[in-house]
């Protein structure tokens, strides 16, 4: 008896379900990708995205993605690769909505809402923190008020030499000093505890061997170390002076002598003046009234005014001033310090 062939039909008919199957969900993310791209039919969620300098093309797409304001970063990516191949991302916060089409998203991110553009800012030797909350404010990185607040302690900071700042309330800015001047590139529109941390940072690269030495030697601490370079800083005109500068006070200290510095009358001033501190804080800025060295630095110096410290010279000059022509001159006593002073007008 012969066998009966089978029939090839339920074979077509599952073929046919499956490219039917097929056809429809590739019909369907077609759709779903193109919706997407055009901003149709897309829910009303919405997103703030923080572009940072650290971010590349395909972690500004994870970001999207994961925030449901693209339906896929290979989409995303694709897409940006093909319409805009040069695109450069800016830094920046971006308020944005899962309704936005592609080309609105492309177009936003070139006009963020809060700029977190890079800007060179020089911080030069010798500016206090004050001065440099006014030079941050000036470039749109962060308030001044808000950063000097930020200086006013040191907590929150892991860094060994803030363990050395007193927790005293004579001290008006306890971060004064380790904000080491150079030229940064910082972001508009920063934390101002962000701004600090990389300040600081800088100080912390540059403590030598030196330093620690001196202050074994000295029987200083790095903040009684740093508050003598600041003073030091402020006195000299420039590295040369600064040596004899440093001995003169070092010598006054080991004397128990007021080191009687007036640029410590200029900062204290401007504390009690200009910022609203208290008498107490400014007499124990103001070194013609407290004793040895002022509360804390009153400045922020660079490595050769504090190389110059560390490495002074051994005198017995007690006493100093500058003449009409800045040059310095220098004394052993003050009967010496008046004559310097006769032979070379001061004022």
């Amino acid at each position: 008896m012969a066998k009966r062939k089978k029939s090839a039909l339920p074979a077509i008919l599952a073929i046919a379900l499956i490219l039917i199957i097929l056809a429809t969900a590739v019909f369907y993310f077609y759709t779903k990708i193109t919706d997407d791209i055009n901003g149709k039919n897309q829910s009303n969620d919405t997103y703030t995205l923080v572009i940072q300098k650290s971010d590349f093309e395909y972690e500004v797409g994870q970001k999207l993605a994961n925030n449901k304001m693209v339906c896929s970063d290979i989409v995303w990516t694709n897409w940006m690769s093909n319409h805009y191949p040069d695109f450069e991302y800016i830094n920046g916060e971006y308020n944005m909505t899962a309704s936005m089409s592609y080309e609105e998203i492309a177009e936003k991110l070139q006009n963020p809402d809060i700029s977190h553009k890079a800007v060179k800012v020089c911080i030069p030797e010798g500016t206090n923190a004050m001065q440099i909350a006014d030079i941050l404010e000036k470039n749109g990185i962060c308030k001044a008020s808000d950063f000097l607040e930020v200086c006013k302690s040191t907590e929150g900071f892991d860094y060994d030499f803030l363990k050395t700042v007193p927790d005293s309330d004579l001290i008006a800015y306890k971060l004064e000093g380790f904000l080491f001047p150079a030229t940064y590139d910082f972001a508009m529109n920063s934390e101002p505890r962000d701004i600090a941390e990389q300040m600081l940072d800088a100080f912390d690269y540059r403590i030598t061997d030196d330093m620690e030495k001196f202050c074994t030697e000295n029987d200083m601490s790095m903040f009684e170390l740093i508050t003598l370079v600041s003073v030091v800083q402020e006195e000299a005109l420039g590295q040369n002076s600064a040596k004899n500068i440093a001995s003169v006070f070092m010598n006054r200290l080991k004397k128990g002598s007021k080191l009687q510095s007036d640029v410590t009358y200029f900062y204290a001033r401007d504390l009690r003046d200009d910022y609203g501190f208290s008498q107490k804080v400014y007499d124990a800025y103001y070194t013609y009234r407290c004793p040895g060295l002022p509360a804390g630095p009153i400045s922020n110096s660079g490595s050769d005014i504090v190389d110059a410290v560390v490495n002074y010279p051994q005198t017995d000059y007690l006493y100093f001033f500058s003449d009409l022509q800045k040059e310095f001159h220098f004394a052993k006593d003050y009967n010496e310090f008046v004559q310097l002073q006769k032979k070379y007008p001061w004022k």
